[in-house]
C-alpha cells in the first residue's frame, strides 16, 4: 500500500493507473478494525495499487471528494472514478471484496 506524501503525488495516482484509494484515520475504530485485513484484500486485487489516504492529512481533498465517513474506498482508473464505497459504517473484508469485485468488473 502506498502512502502519498503530497497532493501532487495523489494527483499522479488519480491521473494514470489502476488505484484504490483507502481513506482512513488513526483515531477511527472502524478503520483499525479493517486495517489488519487490508494486506489480504490487496493480494486479491493485485492488479490494482492501494493508496492509503489519511483523511485528516488530506481533509480538503476528502471534502472535495465527499468523503464524510471513514473507512471509505474510491476506485479510479486512468482519471475516471469507477465506484465508491463511502459511508461511516464499519466494513467487513467480505463487503469490501464484493464492492471491489463488482466495481472492477464493470
Amino acid at each position: 500500500m502506498i502512502t502519498p506524501k503530497s497532493l501532487e503525488e495523489v494527483a499522479g495516482y488519480v491521473e494514470k493507473g489502476n488505484h484504490i484509494f483507502f481513506f482512513t484515520a488513526d483515531w477511527c475504530g472502524d478503520c483499525r478494525f479493517i486495517k489488519p485485513q487490508m494486506p489480504e484484500i490487496e493480494r486479491h486485487f493485485s492488479e490494482w495499487t492501494f493508496v492509503e489516504m489519511d483523511r485528516d492529512a488530506y481533509i480538503d481533498l476528502a471534502a472535495e471528494w465527499n468523503i464524510f465517513g471513514i473507512p471509505s474506498f474510491i476506485v479510479i482508473k486512468d482519471g475516471k472514478e469507477l465506484g465508491r464505497l463511502v459511508n461511516k459504517d464499519r466494513k467487513t473484508k467480505e463487503e469490501i471484496e464484493q464492492f471491489l469485485t463488482k466495481t472492477i468488473q464493470q
